[in-house]
Formats: structure tokens, sequence, C-alpha cells
């Protein structure tokens, strides 16, 4: 009985998480690419984006519906062409996270018919190496190898990211490896980065809720 309560405040860390890091990246969608997918970054034209409206996977298989967290249309540089940049926030381990990246993607495109750039956003505190593709092999053919990006943030050294101005990068200082004597430093180092940031202050307010996360 007395378990019930401890039950719910991790699952309400658990979607007040992902929730934060959703909105963190609709609010600073180019900073957020440009911090940790630089390669990806040049190719976009951050004058013209959209998010587009909240999708809702139906696993059949499962019975579940799974809603799909950001989902973002952008043009290209250069080319008269859209892409879109699903971006999915997983804060708990889950062994068929690619599969489910998958199914997504091929629901999204089988809807909208563009070019898909896949993301996955990795918070939780595991340091074996995640896969960053889901495979179909028959006895006679490799089907299928579906690929995504994926930014797991136990893996980051959060020292390479302090002398920048960049505010998806400071709030998700919080959530990149650190060691527990270092908690003091990279609090104070949070607080520096986003005093320097030249943004408005609702911005200001919420980046400062993830100083609580440190």
């Amino acid at each position: 009985m007395f378990t019930f309560p401890v039950i719910y405040e991790e699952e309400a860390d658990y979607m007040k998480h992902e929730r934060l890091t959703k909105k963190l990246i609709q609010e600073f969608f180019e900073e957020f690419i440009e911090a940790f997918f630089p390669n990806l970054h040049p190719h976009i034209d951050f004058s013209n984006v959209s998010f587009l409206e909240q999708e809702v996977y139906l696993d059949y298989i499962n019975g579940r519906k799974k809603e799909i967290d950001v989902l973002a249309e952008v043009k290209l540089n250069h080319e008269d062409k859209i892409l879109h940049i699903h971006t999915e926030a997983q804060s708990t381990h889950e062994a068929d996270f690619p599969e489910r990246m998958f199914l997504y993607f091929s629901y999204l495109y089988a809807k909208h018919r563009k070019p898909i750039q896949p993301i996955a956003v990795l918070s939780y505190n595991r340091e074996k190496e995640e896969p960053t593709q889901f495979r179909i092999d028959t006895p006679t053919q490799d089907v299928l190898q579906f690929n995504f990006l994926q930014l797991h943030l136990i893996k980051k050294d959060w020292r390479a990211y302090i002398q920048s101005d960049n505010p998806a990068a400071a709030a998700l200082l919080s959530q990149m490896g650190y060691e527990a004597h270092e908690r003091v430093q990279v609090k104070l180092e949070f607080l520096r980065m986003i005093t320097r940031m030249k943004i408005n202050p609702a911005q200001m307010e919420f980046l400062y809720g993830y100083s609580r996360l440190i």
C-alpha cells in the first residue's frame, strides 16, 4: 500500500522531464540542432520552421497509443525541398525503442510523404552503448536498415559546452555526465551561461527551471 505514492511520484517526474525536453526543443530548435547535430545544422533554413500538430500513433499489437513528441517541418538551404525532423525524448530505457522509432517513421512517412530525419534524445543514466538502427533480415536478404541520430546525454562532457551561449546546451547540462562532487560546479556554470544570454524574460524563466534538475 505504501508503494503507491512512490510509483506515482516517479511517473510524474518521468512525464515532467519529457515535457520539459519537448518544450525546450520547440523553444530553442535551431540552438538544439546547432549544439548537438552540427553536421545537420548548415543544411537547414531556420528562418522558416513550423511545428506540426502532435501526432498520435496507435499500437494495435500492444493495445496502446503513443504521442509522437516533436515534428518540425523545415526547408533545406539552397534547395526547394521540405524536410521533416522528428525528435523523440526518451527518459527510460526500453529494449524495443529502435523498433518504435521505425514505427513512428513509417507512420509519419505514410501520412506526409516527406523525407524524415529521426532524432532520439536519451536522458537516462545507462552507460551501455545504445543502438541507433533497426534492422529486418530474412534468410536470403537484408530487407531493411533504418538509422536515426542519437543524443545520449549521459555520454556528453558538460565541460565542452560551458563556454557557449547556447540555451539548449545550458538546459541539457543538467543531464550530461558528471560526478556527484561536480554537482555544485555544474550548477554554477549553468547559471553563468544563462546570465550571458540575450533571451526574453519568459525564456529565461523557463531555463531557470532546469536548475532544479542539477
